[in-house]
């Protein structure tokens, strides 16, 4: 990430904060992980997700969430059988229909297109000082 300062990555002068975006990588691995793997989302993962939206946290804090949240998720995610892929998934409170590996798939391009956002949203903060 470029380097902002903490009030730079909470502005939401230009819309979403990267600061959002952030912390939203870290909790949607580590929600999409507990789907992938058959589970519900707990009461502290429901909290975290209601508190993306805001926060003071700085750069180095928020990279080493989704560093620790990757590596935690990495080491679950290794525990899967392949022949599990079609394996049935449901998620969230109306506990809609998917399967293991189309869970892997929107985990991947969910990801990446939030990793999409904090790039573009730095780059403008940066040049708008």
């Amino acid at each position: 990430m470029l380097p902002l300062s903490r009030e730079q990555i909470w502005s939401t002068s230009g819309g979403t904060s990267a600061g959002f975006h952030l912390k939203h990588v870290a909790g949607s691995v580590d929600r999409l992980t507990t789907y992938l793997l058959g589970n519900q989302l707990s009461e502290e993962q429901l909290a975290f997700l209601r508190s993306e939206e805001s926060g003071n946290e700085g750069s180095k804090e928020l990279l080493s969430a989704i560093d620790q949240q990757l590596r935690k998720s990495e080491g679950q995610l290794q525990t899967l059988n392949p022949q599990d892929l079609f394996a049935e998934r449901f998620v969230g409170r109306k506990k809609l229909p998917t399967t293991v590996l189309g869970l892997l798939v929107h985990l991947a391009e969910h990801t990446q297109r939030h990793l999409g956002q904090i790039i573009t949203t730095s780059k403008i903060l940066q040049r708008t000082g």
